[in-house]
C-alpha cells in the first residue's frame, strides 16, 4: 500500500485525488488542511486538520507528519518552495516529495526572476513590465507603459491563484460598472491611493493587460516525452482543447532549456496575435482534470507512478475538444 499525502490544497485536489486513485488499488490517500470543512476530505482515506505555523515551523511539521504517518509520497502545495529546499531530509526518512529542485521552483515562483530567465534563455516572449515597491514607482511605471499600451494591469510578484491581479480600468463608473466583474478591475486613482497607504510594499509587477485568449498548458515529463495539453479558457465554463504548434513549440523549448520533472502548468496570454508567457506554476493546475478528461491522459496518476518507478503508457491524439464542468453536491 502506497501512502500519499496532500497538504492544504485547493478544493480542486478533490479531482486530483480521484484521478490518482482511478484504476489503482494500492494507493492510500491522506489529506490535511487548515479548513476543517474542506471538500477534499471526502476524497481521502484519512484526514487531519492542520495547525497554523510560520514557514520554517511548517516544514518541521511536515517532516514529523511524514514520519508519524509513514508517508511514501508527499504532494505539497502549501509551503512547496520551503519544502523543496529541505527535500533531502524527507528522502532520508523514506518520503519522496513531488516537488522539483529548490532553485528552479524559487525562480519560477518569482515572476520577475522567471521573466529574466525566459529572456536569458530565449524561451518564448515575455511582456514588457516594471517592478515597483513604492507608490512613486507605480506612478512612473503607469505613465511610461501607458504611452505604448491601451490598458495595464498589475499584481504582486509573489502571488498564487492571481489573488492580487488587477486590471486598471478607468471606465468602471456609473450603472455599467454594476454589470461587470468589478473585483479584478480598479481605477488608476484607486490603485494609487491603495498603494500610497504604505511607504513601501512587496514587489509589484506592472505590465500591459492582454485581452486575448488565455492558454493554460498542463504538462508532465515522462520517458515517452512531455505530456502537453493546452486549454483555451473561455468567459464561461467551456474550455477548448486545441494544439497550437507555436504554443507547443514554446513549451518544448522550456523543457529543453529549463525542464521540470513533476507536473506543472504553463500559462500564456495573447496580445496582438502574440502568445506571451504569463507564468509557470510548479504544481498541477486547478483545471488539470479538464485536460485529463479531454485528452484521455491521467496526468496525476502517471505522475505518482513515475515517482514509484512505474512507467504508465499514454497517447495523445491531439484531438480538439470542448470541455466543461457542472457543480456536484458532495457530503463533506
Amino acid at each position: 500500500m502506497t501512502r500519499i499525502w496532500l497538504n492544504h490544497w485547493f478544493s480542486s485536489a478533490y479531482n486530483i485525488i480521484n484521478l490518482i486513485k482511478k484504476e489503482e488499488k494500492d494507493f492510500y490517500i491522506i489529506g490535511s488542511s487548515g479548513n476543517s470543512n474542506s471538500v477534499v476530505k471526502s476524497a481521502c482515506d484519512e484526514w487531519y486538520e492542520e495547525p497554523v505555523w510560520n514557514e520554517q515551523e511548517y516544514v518541521d511539521y511536515c517532516l514529523d507528519f511524514c514520519r508519524q504517518h509513514k508517508v511514501d509520497i508527499f504532494m505539497p502545495r502549501t509551503g512547496m518552495i520551503q519544502i523543496s529546499e529541505r527535500k533531502k531530509e524527507f528522502e532520508k526518512n523514506g518520503t519522496w516529495v513531488m516537488a522539483d529542485d529548490y532553485e528552479k521552483i524559487w525562480t519560477l515562483n518569482q515572476k520577475d526572476k522567471a521573466y529574466e530567465l525566459f529572456k536569458e534563455k530565449g524561451i518564448g516572449t515575455v511582456p514588457e513590465y516594471r517592478i515597483v515597491t513604492e507608490s512613486a514607482g507605480f506612478q512612473k511605471a503607469y505613465e511610461e507603459l501607458m504611452t505604448c499600451y491601451q490598458q495595464l494591469c498589475f499584481k504582486f510578484v509573489q502571488d498564487e491563484g492571481a489573488r492580487s491581479f488587477r486590471v486598471i480600468d478607468n471606465h468602471q463608473k456609473g450603472f455599467e460598472a454594476l454589470l461587470n466583474y468589478a473585483e479584478v478591475r480598479i481605477s488608476y486613482e484607486e490603485a494609487l491611493n491603495a498603494l500610497s497607504q504604505r511607504d513601501s510594499f512587496p514587489p509589484v509587477m506592472v505590465m500591459p493587460y492582454m485581452p486575448g485568449q488565455e492558454v493554460s498548458v498542463d504538462c508532465l515529463k515522462t520517458s515517452q516525452g512531455v505530456i502537453m495539453v493546452p486549454r483555451i479558457k473561455g468567459e464561461d465554463r467551456v474550455e477548448k482543447i486545441a494544439y497550437d504548434k507555436e504554443i507547443l513549440d514554446i513549451c518544448r523549448d522550456f523543457y529543453e532549456k529549463v525542464g521540470l520533472e513533476h507536473p506543472c502548468n504553463i500559462q500564456f496570454r495573447y496580445l496582438d496575435g502574440i502568445p506571451y508567457f504569463l507564468e509557470v506554476n510548479t504544481r498541477m493546475s486547478g483545471g488539470v482534470q479538464m485536460s485529463c478528461l479531454a485528452s484521455g491522459i491521467n496526468i496525476p496518476n502517471i505522475a505518482v507512478n513515475k515517482m514509484l518507478g512505474r512507467e504508465k503508457k499514454w497517447q495523445n491524439r491531439q484531438e480538439e475538444k470542448l470541455v466543461s464542468y457542472v457543480e456536484a453536491p458532495v457530503i463533506v
